[in-house]
């Protein structure tokens, strides 16, 4: 189980609970405003677009060169972007923040 804590656009925190599945997956299912997850997880359409606090980086790793490519796109990402599609759930997330990108 993992508690993670999303940070709208509008600076709303919103704790979610999640065992399994991708961030975002876990994020559409509890209406966190700004996470559409438009292309269903495949990183394809930029719609889960996260900010992760520098400190909790390594907790999620890299952004695979596909990831990449979708996150150069978008005119807010930076070197702690992520698309929540590319996050698996795991216990080791438990506590995490996440600020979600402007639209």
């Amino acid at each position: 189980m993992a508690n993670i804590t999303f940070i709208t656009q509008d600076n709303i925190p919103v704790t979610v609970q999640g065992e399994s599945g991708s961030v975002m997956e876990l994020a559409v299912e509890n209406n966190v405003a700004g996470i559409d997850g438009d292309c269903g997880g495949v990183c394809s359409c930029a719609t889960c677009h996260v900010h992760v606090a520098k400190e909790q980086f390594s907790l999620v790793g890299q952004a695979s060169e596909i990831e990449k490519d979708m996150l150069e796109l978008d005119d807010d990402a930076d070197e702690y972007s992520r698309l929540c599609c590319q996050i698996d759930i795991t216990p080791e997330l438990d506590g995490l923040v996440l600020t979600v990108a402007g639209q």
